[in-house]
Protein backbone atom coordinates (compact mmCIF):
# COMPACT_ATOMS: atom_id res chain seq x y z
CA UNK A 1 0.00 0.00 0.00
CA UNK A 2 1.09 3.33 -0.90
CA UNK A 3 2.48 5.08 1.66
CA UNK A 4 0.75 8.89 2.05
CA UNK A 5 2.85 11.76 1.42
CA UNK A 6 1.50 15.61 2.35
CA UNK A 7 3.41 18.09 0.31
CA UNK A 8 2.68 21.83 2.40
CA UNK A 9 3.67 24.91 0.17
CA UNK A 10 3.83 28.46 2.19
CA UNK A 11 6.26 30.84 0.39
CA UNK A 12 5.27 34.27 2.15
CA UNK A 13 7.33 35.80 4.77
CA UNK A 14 9.33 34.53 7.29
CA UNK A 15 6.33 34.97 10.09
CA UNK A 16 4.00 33.66 8.05
CA UNK A 17 6.46 30.19 7.84
CA UNK A 18 6.85 30.58 11.31
CA UNK A 19 3.59 29.94 12.26
CA UNK A 20 3.15 26.81 10.31
CA UNK A 21 5.85 25.25 12.68
CA UNK A 22 3.45 24.23 15.57
CA UNK A 23 0.86 22.95 13.03
CA UNK A 24 3.47 20.56 11.09
CA UNK A 25 5.12 19.36 14.23
CA UNK A 26 1.07 18.36 15.66
CA UNK A 27 0.50 17.15 12.61
CA UNK A 28 3.79 15.04 12.35
CA UNK A 29 3.02 13.45 15.93
CA UNK A 30 -0.32 12.83 15.60
CA UNK A 31 0.65 11.01 12.09
CA UNK A 32 3.77 9.67 12.33
CA UNK A 33 3.23 6.91 9.44
CA UNK A 34 2.61 10.24 7.38
CA UNK A 35 5.68 11.48 5.24
CA UNK A 36 5.34 15.20 5.36
CA UNK A 37 6.97 17.53 3.16
CA UNK A 38 7.83 21.47 3.29
CA UNK A 39 7.90 23.83 0.60
CA UNK A 40 9.26 27.06 1.16
CA UNK A 41 11.97 29.62 0.54
CA UNK A 42 15.90 28.12 1.40
CA UNK A 43 16.01 30.53 4.19
CA UNK A 44 13.20 28.81 6.39
CA UNK A 45 14.97 25.59 6.22
CA UNK A 46 16.31 25.61 9.94
CA UNK A 47 12.78 25.88 11.32
CA UNK A 48 12.05 22.48 10.02
CA UNK A 49 14.91 20.52 9.59
CA UNK A 50 14.48 19.00 13.07
CA UNK A 51 11.21 19.12 13.79
CA UNK A 52 10.39 15.77 13.52
CA UNK A 53 11.71 12.24 12.01
CA UNK A 54 8.61 12.19 9.05
CA UNK A 55 9.22 15.63 7.74
CA UNK A 56 11.41 16.85 5.27
CA UNK A 57 12.17 20.33 3.77
CA UNK A 58 12.34 21.21 0.40
CA UNK A 59 13.83 24.39 -0.54
CA UNK A 60 13.05 26.35 -3.69
CA UNK A 61 14.26 29.98 -5.08
CA UNK A 62 11.42 31.02 -6.86
CA UNK A 63 13.60 34.48 -7.71
CA UNK A 64 16.15 32.55 -9.55
CA UNK A 65 16.01 28.75 -10.15
CA UNK A 66 12.48 28.67 -10.16
CA UNK A 67 11.67 31.79 -11.71
CA UNK A 68 8.97 32.64 -14.23
CA UNK A 69 6.33 30.01 -15.80
CA UNK A 70 9.42 28.25 -16.65
CA UNK A 71 10.89 27.89 -13.59
CA UNK A 72 7.07 26.88 -12.03
CA UNK A 73 6.87 23.96 -14.41
CA UNK A 74 10.47 22.43 -13.53
CA UNK A 75 9.48 23.27 -10.06
CA UNK A 76 5.69 21.13 -10.71
CA UNK A 77 8.03 18.28 -12.49
CA UNK A 78 10.31 18.09 -9.56
CA UNK A 79 7.47 17.87 -7.01
CA UNK A 80 5.79 14.97 -8.96
CA UNK A 81 8.85 13.15 -8.83
CA UNK A 82 8.77 13.13 -5.35
CA UNK A 83 5.06 11.43 -5.33
CA UNK A 84 2.94 13.46 -3.04
CA UNK A 85 -0.48 12.17 -2.57
CA UNK A 86 -1.91 15.03 -1.10
CA UNK A 87 -1.04 18.66 -1.63
CA UNK A 88 -1.77 21.51 0.90
CA UNK A 89 -1.71 25.09 -0.28
CA UNK A 90 -1.22 27.50 3.16
CA UNK A 91 -0.29 30.09 1.18
CA UNK A 92 -2.99 30.36 -1.78
CA UNK A 93 -1.30 32.91 -4.38
CA UNK A 94 -0.75 33.62 -7.87
CA UNK A 95 2.61 31.12 -7.73
CA UNK A 96 0.88 28.21 -5.26
CA UNK A 97 -2.22 28.50 -7.30
CA UNK A 98 -0.53 27.93 -10.35
CA UNK A 99 1.31 24.68 -8.72
CA UNK A 100 -2.38 23.61 -7.41
CA UNK A 101 -3.85 23.98 -10.30
CA UNK A 102 -1.00 21.48 -12.16
CA UNK A 103 -1.60 19.12 -9.19
CA UNK A 104 -5.50 19.09 -9.74
CA UNK A 105 -5.40 18.41 -13.69
CA UNK A 106 -2.96 15.61 -12.33
CA UNK A 107 -5.76 14.51 -10.02
CA UNK A 108 -4.06 14.30 -6.78
CA UNK A 109 -6.17 15.44 -3.50
CA UNK A 110 -5.64 19.20 -2.97
CA UNK A 111 -6.85 21.82 -0.52
CA UNK A 112 -6.15 25.47 0.11
CA UNK A 113 -5.86 28.02 2.26
CA UNK A 114 -9.36 30.24 3.07
CA UNK A 115 -7.87 33.32 4.23
CA UNK A 116 -11.73 35.55 4.69
CA UNK A 117 -11.16 38.39 2.82
CA UNK A 118 -14.60 39.72 3.20
CA UNK A 119 -14.26 39.74 7.03
CA UNK A 120 -10.82 41.04 7.20
CA UNK A 121 -12.38 43.55 5.16
CA UNK A 122 -14.89 44.38 7.66
CA UNK A 123 -12.33 44.45 10.20
CA UNK A 124 -9.84 47.65 8.90
CA UNK A 125 -13.35 49.09 7.29
CA UNK A 126 -13.78 52.69 8.51
CA UNK A 127 -16.97 53.54 11.15
CA UNK A 128 -19.48 52.64 11.13
CA UNK A 129 -18.92 49.72 8.60
CA UNK A 130 -16.39 48.38 10.68
CA UNK A 131 -16.85 44.97 12.50
CA UNK A 132 -13.97 44.59 15.28
CA UNK A 133 -14.34 41.07 15.83
CA UNK A 134 -11.77 38.28 16.14
CA UNK A 135 -11.06 36.29 13.04
CA UNK A 136 -9.72 32.81 12.83
CA UNK A 137 -6.02 32.59 13.56
CA UNK A 138 -3.18 31.83 11.27
CA UNK A 139 -2.97 28.57 12.75
CA UNK A 140 -7.04 27.49 12.47
CA UNK A 141 -7.05 28.65 9.28
CA UNK A 142 -3.70 25.83 8.73
CA UNK A 143 -5.53 23.72 10.82
CA UNK A 144 -8.82 23.51 8.39
CA UNK A 145 -6.50 23.14 5.19
CA UNK A 146 -5.41 19.67 6.86
CA UNK A 147 -9.08 18.76 7.75
CA UNK A 148 -10.26 18.93 4.37
CA UNK A 149 -7.35 16.51 3.20
CA UNK A 150 -8.81 14.17 6.14
CA UNK A 151 -5.54 14.59 8.65
CA UNK A 152 -7.56 16.49 11.39
CA UNK A 153 -5.26 17.56 14.38
CA UNK A 154 -5.72 17.81 18.15
CA UNK A 155 -3.36 20.80 19.13
CA UNK A 156 -4.47 20.19 22.57
CA UNK A 157 -3.75 16.69 22.58
CA UNK A 158 -0.33 17.67 20.81
CA UNK A 159 0.69 21.06 21.65
CA UNK A 160 3.79 22.13 20.77
CA UNK A 161 6.27 24.30 23.45
CA UNK A 162 9.26 25.04 21.69
CA UNK A 163 11.39 23.55 18.98
CA UNK A 164 14.62 23.04 21.88
CA UNK A 165 14.00 21.39 24.56
CA UNK A 166 12.95 22.65 27.63
CA UNK A 167 16.32 24.33 28.94
CA UNK A 168 16.99 25.95 25.47
CA UNK A 169 18.91 25.92 22.44
CA UNK A 170 22.97 25.30 22.54
CA UNK A 171 24.62 28.38 23.69
CA UNK A 172 27.96 26.69 22.91
CA UNK A 173 27.13 27.06 19.45
CA UNK A 174 26.71 30.86 19.07
CA UNK A 175 29.81 33.27 18.98
CA UNK A 176 31.90 34.50 22.02
CA UNK A 177 29.94 37.80 21.98
CA UNK A 178 26.95 36.41 22.72
CA UNK A 179 28.53 34.07 26.02
CA UNK A 180 27.32 32.24 28.84
CA UNK A 181 23.86 33.34 30.80
CA UNK A 182 24.98 34.46 34.34
CA UNK A 183 22.14 33.63 37.15
CA UNK A 184 21.48 36.64 38.32
CA UNK A 185 21.16 38.08 34.32
CA UNK A 186 18.02 38.90 32.44
CA UNK A 187 18.34 38.71 28.86
CA UNK A 188 15.95 40.91 26.95
CA UNK A 189 14.90 41.04 23.27
CA UNK A 190 14.33 43.86 21.47
CA UNK A 191 13.20 43.93 18.00
CA UNK A 192 11.67 47.03 16.84
CA UNK A 193 11.07 47.16 13.36
CA UNK A 194 8.63 45.78 10.44
CA UNK A 195 7.96 45.68 6.84
CA UNK A 196 5.62 48.71 7.15
CA UNK A 197 5.67 52.19 8.40
CA UNK A 198 1.90 51.34 10.23
CA UNK A 199 3.96 48.24 12.32
CA UNK A 200 7.08 50.05 13.70
CA UNK A 201 7.00 52.37 16.82
CA UNK A 202 9.02 55.80 16.30
CA UNK A 203 12.72 54.81 16.98
CA UNK A 204 13.10 58.12 19.11
CA UNK A 205 10.22 56.32 21.42
CA UNK A 206 11.86 53.31 21.31
CA UNK A 207 15.59 54.54 21.90
CA UNK A 208 13.38 56.24 25.18
CA UNK A 209 12.00 52.70 25.92
CA UNK A 210 15.77 50.82 25.63
CA UNK A 211 17.12 53.21 27.76
CA UNK A 212 14.57 52.63 30.86
CA UNK A 213 15.37 49.31 30.33
CA UNK A 214 18.82 49.92 31.07
CA UNK A 215 17.41 51.98 33.71
CA UNK A 216 15.51 49.60 35.46
CA UNK A 217 17.37 46.47 35.32
CA UNK A 218 21.01 47.24 35.33
CA UNK A 219 21.81 43.71 35.60
CA UNK A 220 20.41 43.04 32.25
CA UNK A 221 21.51 42.21 28.75
CA UNK A 222 19.49 43.74 25.50
CA UNK A 223 20.01 41.81 22.57
CA UNK A 224 18.69 43.87 19.65
CA UNK A 225 17.05 42.21 16.69
CA UNK A 226 17.17 42.65 13.08
CA UNK A 227 19.05 43.53 9.88
CA UNK A 228 19.53 46.16 7.53
CA UNK A 229 20.84 49.62 7.15
CA UNK A 230 18.47 51.06 9.25
CA UNK A 231 19.45 48.87 11.91
CA UNK A 232 23.19 49.00 11.05
CA UNK A 233 22.76 52.88 11.94
CA UNK A 234 20.43 52.80 14.36
CA UNK A 235 21.30 49.98 16.51
CA UNK A 236 25.45 50.94 15.82
CA UNK A 237 24.17 54.22 18.00
CA UNK A 238 22.27 52.71 20.23
CA UNK A 239 24.78 49.82 21.56
CA UNK A 240 27.84 53.35 21.42
CA UNK A 241 25.52 54.96 23.96
CA UNK A 242 23.95 52.08 25.97
CA UNK A 243 26.83 49.34 26.49
CA UNK A 244 24.29 46.88 27.91
CA UNK A 245 23.01 46.62 24.55
CA UNK A 246 24.41 43.99 21.48
CA UNK A 247 23.48 44.14 18.42
CA UNK A 248 22.71 40.61 17.80
CA UNK A 249 22.46 40.74 13.68
CA UNK A 250 26.45 41.63 14.01
CA UNK A 251 27.50 38.67 15.30
CA UNK A 252 24.48 35.81 14.78
CA UNK A 253 24.99 34.45 11.36
CA UNK A 254 21.40 33.22 10.55
CA UNK A 255 17.75 32.17 11.73
CA UNK A 256 19.16 28.69 13.09
CA UNK A 257 21.87 30.98 16.21
CA UNK A 258 18.98 33.81 16.36
CA UNK A 259 16.83 30.99 17.81
CA UNK A 260 18.92 29.73 20.24
CA UNK A 261 19.62 33.08 21.05
CA UNK A 262 15.47 33.76 21.90
CA UNK A 263 15.03 30.64 23.52
CA UNK A 264 17.36 31.89 26.49
CA UNK A 265 15.50 35.67 26.39
CA UNK A 266 13.63 36.29 29.59
CA UNK A 267 11.08 38.54 27.33
CA UNK A 268 11.13 39.82 23.84
CA UNK A 269 9.48 43.26 22.69
CA UNK A 270 8.31 42.98 19.24
CA UNK A 271 5.96 44.68 16.79
CA UNK A 272 3.35 42.54 14.81
CA UNK A 273 6.63 41.42 12.51
CA UNK A 274 8.30 37.83 11.95
CA UNK A 275 10.72 38.29 15.62
CA UNK A 276 7.30 37.82 17.58
CA UNK A 277 6.46 34.55 15.97
CA UNK A 278 9.97 33.27 15.96
CA UNK A 279 10.09 33.89 19.86
CA UNK A 280 6.99 32.03 20.26
CA UNK A 281 8.71 28.63 18.59
CA UNK A 282 11.19 29.21 21.34
CA UNK A 283 8.44 29.15 24.14
CA UNK A 284 9.62 32.71 25.17
CA UNK A 285 7.58 35.49 26.28
CA UNK A 286 6.66 38.43 24.10
CA UNK A 287 5.52 41.73 24.38
CA UNK A 288 3.96 42.84 21.38
CA UNK A 289 3.45 46.56 19.58
CA UNK A 290 0.43 47.31 17.66
CA UNK A 291 -0.44 49.96 15.70
CA UNK A 292 -2.73 50.09 12.23
CA UNK A 293 -3.05 46.20 13.17
CA UNK A 294 -4.81 44.28 15.44
CA UNK A 295 -4.33 40.70 16.46
CA UNK A 296 -8.09 39.99 15.92
CA UNK A 297 -6.93 39.49 12.21
CA UNK A 298 -5.29 36.28 13.48
CA UNK A 299 -1.43 36.76 13.36
CA UNK A 300 -0.78 36.94 17.27
CA UNK A 301 2.28 34.54 18.87
CA UNK A 302 2.10 31.08 18.79
CA UNK A 303 0.45 30.29 23.02
CA UNK A 304 1.54 34.04 23.37
CA UNK A 305 -0.57 36.19 26.38
CA UNK A 306 -2.93 38.87 25.20
CA UNK A 307 -2.49 40.98 28.36
CA UNK A 308 0.99 41.17 27.19
CA UNK A 309 0.08 43.30 23.83
CA UNK A 310 0.39 47.11 24.02
CA UNK A 311 -2.04 48.73 21.93
CA UNK A 312 -4.27 51.60 21.78
CA UNK A 313 -8.27 51.55 21.49
CA UNK A 314 -8.69 54.41 18.27
CA UNK A 315 -12.10 54.07 16.53
CA UNK A 316 -9.52 53.89 12.75
CA UNK A 317 -7.91 51.01 14.26
CA UNK A 318 -7.16 48.44 12.80
CA UNK A 319 -6.69 50.67 8.91
CA UNK A 320 -4.55 47.45 7.52
CA UNK A 321 -4.45 43.58 8.00
CA UNK A 322 -0.92 44.02 7.24
CA UNK A 323 0.38 47.55 8.06
CA UNK A 324 1.04 48.05 4.51
CA UNK A 325 -1.84 51.07 4.02
CA UNK A 326 -0.88 54.84 4.92
CA UNK A 327 -2.55 56.41 8.08
CA UNK A 328 -5.80 57.31 7.27
CA UNK A 329 -5.02 60.50 9.38
CA UNK A 330 -1.92 61.22 8.69
CA UNK A 331 -0.30 61.27 12.32
CA UNK A 332 0.28 57.48 13.03
CA UNK A 333 -1.60 58.20 16.36
CA UNK A 334 -2.13 54.44 16.58
CA UNK A 335 1.90 54.50 17.50
CA UNK A 336 2.69 58.07 18.45
CA UNK A 337 -0.28 57.90 21.57
CA UNK A 338 1.75 54.71 22.72
CA UNK A 339 4.22 55.80 25.77
CA UNK A 340 7.74 54.29 26.24
CA UNK A 341 6.45 53.66 30.06
CA UNK A 342 3.30 51.46 28.94
CA UNK A 343 5.68 49.31 27.06
CA UNK A 344 8.03 49.07 30.08
CA UNK A 345 5.24 47.90 32.24
CA UNK A 346 4.17 45.39 30.10
CA UNK A 347 7.87 43.90 30.42
CA UNK A 348 7.92 44.50 33.96
CA UNK A 349 4.96 42.02 34.44
CA UNK A 350 6.08 39.40 32.57
CA UNK A 351 9.87 39.33 34.46
CA UNK A 352 7.87 39.79 37.27
CA UNK A 353 5.84 36.57 36.68
CA UNK A 354 9.02 34.76 35.58
CA UNK A 355 10.88 35.55 38.87
CA UNK A 356 7.35 34.43 40.58
CA UNK A 357 7.72 31.16 38.26
CA UNK A 358 11.41 30.21 39.39
CA UNK A 359 10.61 30.70 43.12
Amino acid sequence: MKRDHLLIIRFSALGDVAMLVPIVWTLAQQYPALRITVLSRPMMRPLFDDLAPNVNFMAADLKQEYHGMKGLNALYRRLVAKQPTHIADMHSVLRSEYLRMRFNLGHYRVAHIDKHRSQRRLLVAPEPRKQLKPLPTAFQNYQEVLSKLGFPIDLQAHHFSSIFPPEGGNLNLLPKAIGPKRQWEQWIGVAPFAAHRGKVYPPERMRRTVQLLCQRYPQARIFLFGRGHQEEDIFGQWTHDMPQCLYAGQHLENIYQELILMSHLDVMLSMDSANQHLASLTATPVVTVWGATHHYAGFMGWNQNESHIVALNLPCRPCSIYGRKPCLRGDYACMEGITPEMIIERINQVLTKNQQAQQ
